[in-house]
């Protein structure tokens, strides 16, 4: 009998994962416990913008949360037991038990492959790392950006057209933004030739060091701050507790998000590692996996087994500053379409879209 389920991870898949379930299970009298390290939702898609100096909008969870019936539990995750069904954490109560587990952890960059990242890049993964950056950059210098993605490429972006005493350059080990079509592409380099910001593509970076980075062809690059944009990785949990994972440290889950070793554990989001092709890293499909998950919960409680979630890609938005973006269409399979949507239209696009998904988790209608 399922009497708790405890959803670990509150980015856009687990609360979605959360106030679903709940809204589901309203009536049954099972918990569904939400645990987090922090007490506010952070919206990663804009860490770009607070890197730059810009204020973001307070979210805390306990206001997201309010009159849904989830429990909030603000502590770190440090160790699951599968066997005894228990999540370890650092804060009160220090151990909690579930029936049912949802595991949404997230991702952190990379900061180990390449030498030298870990003690002199700065990361844009967290708002730690956001916080910590936008006082790095005080003053005029220069700033190197890593990673030709679309993290490197909104953060180089806002930096030049924010803060303009700063020389921005951008770093690639291959093209800028290669999941983007040829028209898409053109556009973002026209918008980094209006805002200053030096392109260098297929460049690896060798390591970095205090005073700037060296590239694999032996080129050195003299940068002030590098910001880090190279790559993500998940948490080492899942492999350490014995759930099954791919060479990326990613749960291995069927096409119900259930993990195939351990099926009272749902895996969702950056976490996750679903059958088929490589599901990218964004809330566009973190917060439809959470939704998913938050149906295939309640289904299990009703003794129903899940059937397999469905979410798909439908566009890429990609901000160049607070005026300038690209929105690319794409097939299902994330792949791009010859459709783009670029200047102030793709901005005000991207920001509806953003302040639509916060409005619909503070006020949820029938949908979440």
């Amino acid at each position: 009998m399922t009497n708790h389920i405890v959803v670990l991870g509150a980015g856009y898949a687990g609360l979605g994962a959360a106030k679903r379930a709940a809204r589901r299970l309203r009536s049954t009298g099972v918990r569904v416990t939400l645990v987090n390290a922090a007490d506010r939702f952070v919206e990663r898609v804009r860490l770009h913008q607070l890197a730059a100096g810009q204020r973001l909008p307070d979210l805390p969870l306990a206001g997201l949360l309010d009159g849904t019936g989830v429990e909030l539990v603000v502590a770190q995750v440090t160790g699951l037991d599968l066997r005894a069904r228990t999540v370890q954490l650092d804060g009160s109560p220090y151990t909690l038990s579930y029936d049912v587990l949802v595991y949404a952890l997230g991702s952190a960059a990379d900061l180990d492959t390449v030498p030298g990242v870990r003690e002199h890049a700065c990361p844009i993964a967290t708002e730690g790392d956001a916080v910590r950056l936008r006082a790095r950059l005080a003053g005029p210098g220069a700033v190197t950006v890593v990673g030709g993605g679309l993290t490197g490429i909104e953060t180089a972006a806002e930096l030049a057209e924010t803060r303009p005493e700063l020389r921005v350059e951008l770093l690639c080990a291959g093209p800028v933004a290669p999941g983007l079509s040829v028209r898409a592409r053109r556009h973002v380099h026209r918008a980094f030739a209006r805002l200053g910001v030096a392109v260098r593509e297929h460049e690896p970076v060798a390591k970095v060091g205090p005073d700037g980075v060296l590239l694999e062809g032996g080129d050195e690059v003299p940068a002030r701050t590098v910001v880090w944009a190279g790559g993500f990785r998940v948490s080492p949990l899942a492999a350490a507790s014995g759930l099954r994972t791919d060479g990326e440290g990613r749960m291995v889950v069927d096409r119900s998000l259930r993990s195939v070793s351990h099926p009272e554990v749902f895996g969702v989001g950056d976490a996750a590692a679903p059958p088929g092709e490589r599901s990218r890293m964004s809330c566009q499909t973190g917060l439809p996996m959470g939704l998913c998950t938050g149906d295939a919960v309640a289904g299990l409680v009703a003794g129903r087994e899940p059937g397999p979630a469905r979410f798909r890609h439908v566009w890429r938005n990609v901000s160049l500053g607070r005026r300038d973006g690209v929105t690319q269409v794409t097939r299902a399979d994330d792949s791009p379409l010859d459709v783009v949507l670029t200047g102030r239209a793709s901005a005000a696009f991207k920001e509806s879209i953003i302040r639509g998904t916060v409005s619909a988790m503070r006020h949820p209608g029938p949908w979440l």
